[in-house]
């Protein structure tokens, strides 16, 4: 992976950490049926998450993803959301960038907002 590359992963089953990596938990709640000993990870920062309000309202529709996408990035741009991804950036400025998340659905999660919203902001 290229340093430049934010990827996302699902915690359940994850892949061996990489040489330089740096692994962030990006959901809001702790994954289901996982430890803290069980999850390798470096950082959790919760408040990078879609708030529990637009999480209720998204379900996971695949039909409201672009809509959701777009609430959630207007959630980044507030606090406290806006602080978390300068958290989030400063760590993925260092190194590279690994996206926990235990949604099922990758493709249609915030995580996948969220590595959208770094790359764009990491050039």
């Amino acid at each position: 992976m290229a340093r430049a590359e934010v990827e996302v992963v699902r915690v359940y089953g994850t892949r061996d950490r990489q040489r330089g990596e740096y692994r962030v938990l990006v959901d809001r709640l702790w994954p289901r049926g996982l430890t803290k000993e069980q999850v390798d990870y470096d950082e959790w920062v919760k408040d990078v998450a879609p708030s529990g309000a637009l999480r209720s309202w998204y379900g996971h529709d695949p039909e409201l993803f672009a809509e959701f996408s777009r609430r959630y990035r207007r959630e980044l741009r507030q606090s406290p959301g806006k602080d978390a991804l300068v958290r989030v950036l400063g760590a993925a400025g260092r190194h590279r960038l690994v996206l926990l998340t235990g949604t099922r659905d990758v493709e249609h999660s915030g995580a996948e907002v969220l590595r959208r919203v770094l790359r764009a902001a990491r050039g």
